[in-house]
C-alpha cells in the first residue's frame, strides 16, 4: 500500500523512473529487472510494487515523461518564434528530437507489450502526453505553415510520427551491426538524429527549394 502525501508518492515514483532511465542508457529492456531497478533506489523490490505493478508500467511512465519533455521543446518553438520558413521549422523540430535520445529509443521498442502490461490509468496518462505532442505539432504547422490545409496537417502527422519509430535504429548503429552490413555487402551512410530528421521534415514540408542553407 502506498503511504504518504500525493507529493511524497510522486517523489517516490520519480526516483523509480529515474533509476529505470539510468539503467536504460546502457542496458536493454530485456536486461532490466525490478531487482536491477531496486538496486539503485532506496526501495526494496517488493516496495516498488506499491508504486508500479510491472516493469512495463515503469517504462511507460518513463515514456510519458520523455513525451512531456519533448512537448516542452515543441511549445518553446511556438512561443519563441513569430515566423519560421519551412527549412527553419524543419531544423527546429529536428533539434528538439536530437535532444530526446531516450524518447527515440523507447519508440523503437515493442510498445504493444509495454501498453498491454500496464494498468488502464497508466496507459491513459501516457496517451494524454502522446496526444499533447500531436496537438502541439498541429499548432506548429498551423502557425508556421498556414497554407497547409487540415487534411495536409493530418497527413503530415500520420507520416512523421510513424517515421519516428525508425529514427533510433538508423542512428544508433553498433560496431557489430556495421561489421555485419559490410560483410553482407550493404552500403550504409551514417546520419545523426538531426540530419535524418531534418531531411525527412524538409521533404514533408516541401521546403527543399526555399533556400540553400546548410544544417547547423
Amino acid at each position: 500500500m502506498r503511504k504518504g502525501t500525493p507529493e511524497q508518492i510522486a517523489e517516490k515514483r520519480e526516483e523509480i523512473i529515474n533509476a529505470c532511465e539510468k539503467l536504460y542508457r546502457t542496458m536493454s529492456f530485456r536486461e532490466i529487472t525490478l531487482k536491477e531497478i531496486s538496486s539503485i533506489t532506496s526501495f526494496s523490490r517488493p516496495t516498488i510494487y506499491n508504486y508500479f505493478e510491472t516493469k512495463e508500467e515503469i517504462f511507460l511512465a518513463l515514456f510519458k515523461r520523455e513525451y512531456d519533455r519533448w512537448n516542452e521543446a515543441l511549445d518553446a518553438i511556438i512561443a519563441g518564434n513569430e515566423t519560421l520558413n519551412g527549412l527553419r521549422l524543419a531544423e527546429e523540430i529536428a533539434k528538439s528530437l536530437a535532444d530526446r535520445q531516450q524518447l527515440l529509443k523507447l519508440l523503437a521498442m515493442n510498445n504493444y507489450d509495454m501498453e498491454a502490461n500496464s494498468r488502464q490509468e497508466m496507459l491513459t496518462a501516457f496517451k494524454q502526453s502522446y496526444g499533447q505532442s500531436i496537438r502541439l505539432m498541429s499548432r506548429l504547422l498551423e502557425k508556421f505553415r498556414p497554407e497547409m490545409s487540415a487534411e495536409e496537417i493530418q497527413n503530415f502527422i500520420y507520416t512523421f510520427y510513424p517515421f519516428m519509430f525508425g529514427i533510433y535504429p538508423y542512428t544508433a548503429v553498433t560496431e557489430k551491426q556495421k561489421t555485419a552490413m559490410e560483410e553482407a555487402g550493404i552500403g550504409f551512410v551514417y546520419q545523426t538524429v538531426y540530419e535524418l530528421t531534418r531531411s525527412c521534415l524538409i521533404r514533408l514540408l516541401g521546403a527543399e527549394t526555399e533556400n540553400n542553407r546548410k544544417p547547423v
